[in-house]
C-alpha cells in the first residue's frame, strides 16, 4: 500500500471514531434534555427508549475507546475497525429518525456483535504485535543501558555483563510475560463485566415493560367485568319489564270472562220471572 494512502486512511479512521463520539454526545444532550428529571417519570416518556439506546451506544464507545485508543495515542496503529463506525452511525440516525424505536437489544444486536468481534481480535493478534513496538520494550537495552567506552576491554566488559545479567533477563522476559497475560485476562474479564451489566440493564427494562403491560391488562379487566355487570344489570331489567307486561295481559284477558258470568248470573231471575209471568 502507498505510504501516504496508509496515512490518510488512518487519519480518516481515527477521526471519525473521534467525530462520532461528538454526534453521540450530541445526540445524548439533545434527548435528555427533553426527558423529565424524575427518573420515575422518565419510563412512561415517549423518549425512553432513546435514552436507552444511547446509553447502551455510549458504554460500547467507551469499550471501544479503552480497547484501541491507547496505541492510537502512541502513534503505533489507526481505528482498525472503520465498519464499526458505520454501524453506529446508523444507530444514531435510526435514533433521531424515528419517533418510536424498537427495543435497544433489538436495535444494538449487529452493533454488539461485530464491536466484540473487532476488540476479541484486536487483543488476541494486534496487541501483542504493537506491544513490541512500544517504546521500552526492548529488554537488551533497558538492561545494558549506555554503551561501554570503547577501548581494549570493552568486549569484555560487555560479555561479563552479559553473562552476568542473563539470568535476571530470562526472570524479566518471563515476568513480561506474566504482566501480558493478565493484561489479556483483564481486559477480558472488564469486557465480560461490561456486557454482563448491560444485559442486566436490558433484563431490568424489559421486566419493567411487562410490569407496565400487566398494569394495563389488569385494567383492561377490570373495565370489561364493570361493562359485563352493567350488561346484566340492564337485562335483569328488560326481563322483570317483560315478565311484568306478560301478568298485565293475562288479567285483561280474564277480566271479560267474569264479566260475563256476572251479566248471565243477573240475567237469570229476569228469565225466570218471564217465563211465570207466560205460564
Amino acid at each position: 500500500v502507498c505510504k501516504r494512502m496508509d496515512l490518510v486512511c488512518q487519519r480518516m479512521l481515527n477521526q471519525g471514531f473521534l467525530k462520532v463520539e461528538r454526534y453521540h454526545n450530541l445526540c445524548q444532550k439533545q434527548v435528555k434534555a427533553q426527558l423529565p428529571r424524575r427518573e420515575s417519570e422518565r419510563r412512561n416518556h415517549s423518549l425512553a427508549r432513546h435514552a436507552d439506546i444511547l446509553a447502551a451506544v455510549e458504554t460500547r464507545l467507551s469499550l471501544l475507546n479503552m480497547t484501541f485508543m491507547k496505541y492510537v495515542d502512541s502513534n503505533l496503529c489507526c481505528f482498525i475497525p472503520g465498519k464499526v463506525i458505520d454501524e453506529i452511525y446508523r444507530v444514531l440516525r435510526y435514533v433521531n429518525s424515528t419517533r418510536a424505536p424498537q427495543r435497544a437489544h433489538e436495535v444494538l444486536q449487529e452493533l454488539r456483535d461485530i464491536s466484540s468481534m473487532a476488540m476479541e481480535y484486536f487483543d488476541e493478534k494486534i496487541v501483542p504485535i504493537l506491544k513490541r513496538k512500544m517504546p521500552g520494550s526492548d529488554v537488551s537495552g533497558r538492561l545494558i543501558g549506555t554503551a561501554p567506552v570503547p577501548g581494549p576491554s570493552a568486549a569484555l566488559t560487555t560479555m561479563q555483563l552479559f553473562s552476568k545479567q542473563s539470568p535476571s533477563r530470562q526472570e524479566v522476559t518471563k515476568l513480561q510475560q506474566q504482566v501480558r497475560a493478565n493484561g489479556t485476562g483483564l481486559t477480558a474479564l472488564k469486557r465480560e463485566i461490561s456486557e454482563l451489566r448491560i444485559k442486566v440493564q436490558e433484563q431490568q427494562k424489559q421486566l419493567q415493560d411487562q410490569d407496565q403491560k400487566l398494569l394495563e391488562q389488569t385494567q383492561i379487566i377490570g373495565e370489561q367485568n364493570a361493562r359485563l355487570a352493567e350488561l346484566e344489570r340492564k337485562l335483569r331489567e328488560v326481563m322483570e319489564s317483560t315478565v311484568g307486561n306478560s301478568s298485565g295481559s293475562g288479567s285483561n284477558e280474564q277480566s271479560p270472562r267474569k264479566r260475563r258470568k256476572a251479566v248471565d248470573s243477573t240475567d237469570c231471575p229476569r228469565k225466570s220471572k218471564r217465563l211465570r209471568n207466560r205460564k
